[in-house]
């Protein structure tokens, strides 16, 4: 005879129903698509200029968008931590020299004399996996390398949106993504933005950030019912405009254990705990 979910529950092999569905219910919505977090973003009329154009690859739309921007980055619509994202660039012609086209994925940094040359062997490095193109956005540096801005954002146990965290992330000198398992650095906003900011203009900038992961969480959410955490990838240009590159549904929580203040990573520690992801 089988042995019925309730006796198990009785015997403790099993959670009774009930805090099964209490344990489901309370679980993070994992989102993979980027495209999907994208149109979210567009959708809300507040959040649509902070966000970079974003579309389908396909040979005219790369050609399309290389023209007006000269440099976009290549991702996949599924993927973390950076892998497969790739840089091509449209090279304006100089003292006379022949336009080309060039990508780099990794460290390696491939030229073309011809789009189509180009975007032949770019289409043999994607495979089959769909990808999307997003304007590219020129980065501050830190010691001549890019940096980009993770916010962390996620639900409290009182079903309120909060930013608990900022940091900052160097690329690798010889990389293109500035993720920390990709070889890139971790500083504070603090430390990044000195150069460019009045210590009292970096209060206020932080303040703006943690506005906009706050409407970004909002966003996401009423597209995907049960987020209840997210990592806003933020690039900020040379006229200090913030730009959202990506929102990451499950953002690894553990870098904010490097911030100098260890109330951060507590406070994003207890949350997580709170929602079940810890």
């Amino acid at each position: 005879m089988v042995t019925t979910w309730k006796k198990k529950a009785k015997k403790g092999k099993l959670p009774s129903k009930r805090a099964a569905a209490a344990t489901t219910a309370n679980k993070a919505r994992y989102v993979s698509s980027k495209m999907g977090k994208t149109r979210a973003l567009e959708a809300k009329a507040s959040l649509r200029g902070y966000v970079p154009a974003t579309k389908w690859l396909n040979a005219a739309v790369l050609q399309e968008m290389l023209s007006e921007h000269r440099m976009v980055y290549v991702k996949p619509n599924a993927g973390m931590c950076g892998d497969g994202v790739i840089r091509v660039e449209k090279a304006l012609p100089e003292n006379g020299a022949s336009l080309r086209y060039t990508f780099q994925s990794g460290v390696r940094k491939k030229s073309f004399a011809t789009f189509e040359g180009m975007y032949t062997a770019l289409r043999k490095v994607i495979g089959k996996r769909r990808y999307l193109v997003q304007k590219g956005i020129q980065l501050l540096k830190y010691k001549g390398n890019r940096f980009d801005l993770r916010v962390m954002v996620q639900m409290t146990p009182a079903a309120k949106w909060e930013t608990t965290g900022v940091i900052g992330r160097v690329a690798h000198p010889s990389k293109i993504v500035t993720n920390y398992h990709d070889g890139g650095k971790l500083k504070s906003v603090d430390t990044l933005l000195r150069r460019y900011m009045t210590a009292n203009d970096r209060k206020l900038y932080v303040k703006r950030l943690e506005q906009l992961g706050r409407k970004a969480a909002k966003a996401v959410e009423a597209r995907y019912k049960g987020v209840k955490e997210i990592g806003v990838d933020i690039a900020v240009d040379y006229e200090m405009k913030p730009w959202i590159l990506e929102v990451n549904t499950s953002p690894d929580p553990y870098i904010f254990r490097k911030l100098k203040d260890k109330r951060v990573y507590a406070k994003i520690k207890r949350y997580a705990k709170a929602y079940g992801r810890l």
